[in-house]
């Protein structure tokens, strides 16, 4: 797509756009309820994920921005205009799905066409030409979809949606049928045909690796609620619940008790330890005698030899332990700490001066900054969402 046309495109987008608002939308099936009552905001022209493990509620959720479910209760607004009531075809959005559904008789320029042509539009191959730019597939135009592999199928199916300016492109899972390779160059390709036709993209998947690169803003959904909502670099440095700490990667969580609160941070005890974490930092109440979890993420922490601990610098935050496993990965080595305060601490090295040293059974001092630690409410399942994780 040429400069003209693409702010063409966003121009086009702006005038026929606005937020997707959803104000107290739920979907309950007899007794089951899939999605409890919620208010979500969309900005115009950004790219949102709806993220969780199965049965989270998100694809519910997309169901209803497309009108593919009726909502129990609450309205869907497309900008000013409330579509609650209107049926799929009168939404200004369009929808793709895992399976691409292309017509396997026609070929790409024509499967893209299709939606122009069922309008009646008869001169359609400068769109079609446009649009198969776009996704980097005007070279293909007469190939049939067998002929094309998957990731180059799903470009089609986008081409396809995209051709029919719709204010809100929703993508449900788009990417889960491909290989992992495949998945990781098509995150790229969506991001990059997102920011260049500038409308609204919500994305649903279970995949954090998909939300975090392509999203501007992330809501992670759980049992039919949004859990946190976010920026994706936020919601990692700063998880607010256990779950989402879980879910997004993996976090180390101790529990400790509040010991006394100065200045900007919070001194914690844990198994004898004393750990220092900023204040704004922790979304538990911190009250002296009070319980929180301490968390911390494994590439935040360093492993020293336990009899080389002076080399440790001063004010970082320490625990002793014992190294019980270890997993070489390539890019990093992944340790396992049997500590007092969390009997299986994770730690992530990137191996750019391994230390041969560092194998099972050897006694070391874990060590980080404090300000890459926070804190969480203890009355919480220090546990939740790592299943869910792991499944993922």
């Amino acid at each position: 797509m040429t400069t003209t046309n693409t702010t063409k495109a966003r121009t086009d987008a702006t005038d026929r756009g606005g937020d997707v608002r959803l104000a107290g939308i739920s979907k309950t099936y007899g007794s089951f309820t899939a999605v409890h009552p919620l208010d979500l905001t969309v900005p115009q022209g950004s790219f949102f994920a709806l993220l969780g493990a199965s049965g989270c509620g998100k694809t519910t959720t997309l169901r209803m921005i497309a009108g593919l479910e009726q909502p129990s209760g609450g309205t869907v607004h497309l900008g000013d205009q409330d579509v609650t009531s209107l049926p799929p075809y009168k939404r200004p959005v369009n929808t793709v799905f895992q399976s691409y559904a292309l017509f396997p008789h026609l070929d790409i320029f024509e499967n893209v066409a299709f939606g122009l042509r069922r309008r009646g539009i008869k001169s359609v191959k400068k769109q079609v030409g446009e649009m198969l730019d776009l996704v980097q597939l005007g070279e293909q135009a007469r190939k049939k979809p067998h002929q094309l592999s998957g990731g180059q199928q799903q470009r089609v199916a986008l081409a396809r949606a995209l051709i029919n300016h719709p204010r809100v492109l929703l993508l449900d899972e788009p990417l889960g049928a491909l290989d992992l390779k495949l998945r990781r160059q098509m995150q790229l390709e969506l991001k990059r045909i997102q920011i260049e036709v500038g409308i609204t993209f919500v994305h649903v998947t279970h995949d954090q690796e998909e939300a975090m690169t392509m999203a501007d803003q992330v809501a992670v959904m759980n049992a039919g609620r949004v859990e946190q909502l976010g920026a994706p670099a936020d919601l990692y440095e700063n998880p607010r619940t256990t779950f989402v700490a879980n879910f997004l990667g993996t976090s180390n969580l101790i529990e400790a008790e509040v010991d006394t609160r100065g200045g900007d941070d919070i001194v914690v005890k844990a198994a004898g330890d004393k750990l220092v974490l900023p204040g704004a930092r922790c979304s538990a109440p911190a009250r002296a005698g009070g319980k929180i979890l301490v968390g911390v993420r494994p590439e935040k922490i360093s492993l020293t030899l336990a009899d080389e601990a002076g080399s440790v610098p001063e004010g970082r935050n320490r625990i002793t332990g014992k190294i019980s496993n270890t997993s070489f990965i390539g890019v990093s080595t992944q340790y396992v700490v049997e500590c007092a305060a969390c009997p299986e601490f994770e730690v992530y090295a990137q191996n750019i001066d391994r230390d041969a040293r560092l194998v099972p059974g050897a006694d070391v001092v874990l060590h980080w900054n404090p300000a890459h630690t926070f804190g969480l409410d203890a009355a919480q399942a220090i546990d939740a969402g790592v299943a869910e994780g792991e499944a993922a």
